[in-house]
């Protein structure tokens, strides 16, 4: 059986996959239910000096993924550590404590909440292209404790420069990204946006920021020598895999949580561990960071006409409707596809759409 586990910080996670500092860890009793769904370690909403005033309504489901117009924690810094924080405790799993936002306020904080922890991970919210605030964050986290100090990026920043200034600042590691926005989306009944902020801006995640998500993970990975933890559009262990061949050390999950239960920890945890078994891997160090090293820093020009396994097509025809070259048709007599050469402009597209595995580069 291939070891899924994670040495984080001399953390020792059993699996990769955590919950992202949100919702599904909103105080004490959900933490307890994410290590029952089967979590690897504890990541605890955010909190700050304040409760947060979260506007109402604050979650959508959209087709493009979900959009929240969520805050940090709406409990009070004193009920987390008098109730919640004991709570966390009583898991056993390793906790990483979310604090936010300036670095006046963490500097407040972190030594109130320091016994409860493992590490810390900082929410420096949204920033511009000024990198000081966040150097400022890691400052004062790194001269109030001795634990390991995470920061958490949005992917509107320049990921390289800021992945690079935090390592200059003395973070431990990164964790990326944050949701995207702000987005909107409108009731088609009402002509009322869905959320309940100003405007009725919200911020997007789920499937349609995974791409986003991990090319982030990538850049970052690439760009300084500490841990990267991915997050963002994580659904299933495909995408947690996705994140770990690109560098990551461990995943976090957040909006699928939300929409499918805390049992989604174990049934990623599940997928990864067969992927690893199916593939003849030990360990997650087998696949970690495998994207960084077949990735190709020119591109490619040459047209690459995909492969076909005639055993795999079942005649659905999504290929043909999909291909605006005209180039693939069926071959009634073999039951399969052809291309033809001289019309594929090599764009893929048939190769991704293709749910059976039979066209192939």
């Amino acid at each position: 059986m291939a070891d899924i586990s994670v040495n984080l910080f001399s953390m020792l996670l059993k699996n990769p996959v955590m919950p992202a500092a949100g919702p599904p860890v909103k105080d004490g009793e959900s933490a307890h239910k994410a290590k029952e769904g089967g979590a690897g370690a504890i990541v605890t909403k955010t909190v700050s000096v304040t409760a947060a005033k979260v506007p109402k309504p604050n979650m959508a489901q959209v087709k493009s993924g979900f959009m929240n117009a969520e805050l940090w924690s709406e409990l009070s810094l004193e009920q987390w550590i008098n109730q919640e924080y004991p709570k966390v405790v009583e898991t056993g799993l390793p906790i990483i404590i979310g604090v936010g936002y300036t670095a006046d306020q963490i500097k407040e904080i972190i030594p109130k909440v320091e016994k409860f922890a493992n590490a810390f991970e900082l929410s420096t919210h949204y920033l511009g292209n000024d990198p000081t605030p966040m150097i400022e964050s890691i400052k004062a986290a790194k001269g109030s404790t001795n634990l390991p100090v995470m920061v958490k990026l949005s992917p509107q920043v320049d990921i390289p420069t800021f992945s690079k200034e935090a390592e200059k600042a003395g973070v431990d590691g990164i964790v990326l990204i944050n949701s995207f926005g702000p987005t909107l989306d409108i009731n088609l009944d009402t002509g009322k946006p869905l959320l309940g902020s100003e405007n009725g801006y919200g911020w997007l995640s789920g499937q349609a920021i995974f791409p986003l998500a991990l090319r982030s993970v990538f850049e970052a990975v690439r760009s300084v020598n500490i841990p990267v933890i991915g997050v963002g559009g994580i659904t299933t262990g495909k995408e947690a895999i996705k994140m770990i061949m690109a560098g990551a050390q461990a995943v976090q999950v957040c909006t699928a949580a939300i929409l499918n239960g805390s049992k989604i920890y174990e049934k990623i945890a599940n997928e990864i561990e067969k992927y690893l078994n199916d593939h003849g891997y030990n360990s997650l160090n087998d696949i970690r960071g495998i994207a960084q090293k077949s990735s190709k820093k020119e591109p490619n020009f040459d047209i690459i006409i995909p492969n076909i396994k005639d055993e795999n097509c079942t005649e659905c025809g999504l290929c043909i409707r999909s291909c605006m070259y005209d180039a693939i048709h069926l071959e009634k007599n073999v039951h399969s596809v052809r291309i033809y050469d001289q019309k594929c402009s090599g764009c893929g597209l048939c190769v991704t759409r293709c749910n059976f595995n039979a066209l192939t580069l």
